[in-house]
């Protein structure tokens, strides 16, 4: 029986493994649900480059290079606008690109349903943008914008707050989605001066 009680350790090693080179058997649709979850909640700096590609960060912080970078990794840790949830469908995987929809329950983007692009980096699924809305909620993302600005105190206008947010919800619907797809902070400025002209006229 001696030989039997040395096989099994090797046994064992053995499974651990091939588990190991297996994987966890995780499918590419379960990883990039984990993905879209985990950024969207996340309050870890290292998560900005680890589930995002330089080109989402471009995109959802409207600034280039590794000024987007940095300031994904400042702003982590502010999560009371954060979603409650997120609920990702529509999972499509073709080779190393994918598609899924994400639907924000709470925080800033309530009620909206994104079209999300990601690619597969050594590995390891990332975002890489944001192509669309499945659900675009405009009256909501008007107010969500107002309340944000109201949110700063003293520091914001009231009426320039109120104004902004009236302007989105507005804005010729691509007007409005441009303000998240673009990945420039042209619309808002341009929303923003048309807001104080109104005031000064």
């Amino acid at each position: 029986m001696k030989k039997l009680h040395l096989l099994f350790p090797l046994v064992l090693l053995a499974l651990a493994l091939c588990l190991a080179a297996c994987g966890s058997g995780e499918s590419d649709e379960d990883k990039i649900v984990e993905v879209i979850e985990t950024s969207a909640t996340s309050s870890d700096p290292a998560d900005c480059e680890a589930l995002s590609t330089q080109a989402f960060l471009e995109q959802t912080q409207l600034s280039d290079g590794t000024k987007a970078v940095e300031s994904c990794e400042a702003n982590a840790g502010e999560t009371k606008d954060d979603p409650d949830s997120v609920e990702v469908s529509e999972v499509e995987v073709d080779g190393t690109d994918a598609t899924a929809e994400a639907a924000f329950v709470g925080g800033n983007f309530d009620g909206q349903t994104f079209i999300v692009a990601l690619v597969e980096e050594d590995g390891d699924w990332k975002l890489d943008r944001l192509t669309g809305f499945a659900e675009f909620d405009q009256e909501r993302l008007g107010t969500s914008f107002e309340e944000e600005l109201l949110s700063e105190g003293e520091s914001v206008d009231k009426a320039l707050a109120e104004c902004f947010g009236e302007a989105v919800r507005q804005a010729p619907q691509k007007q409005a989605e441009g303000l998240i797809l673009d990945g420039s902070p042209q619309g808002f400025v341009e929303l923003i001066n048309g807001c104080a002209k109104g005031q000064e006229a």
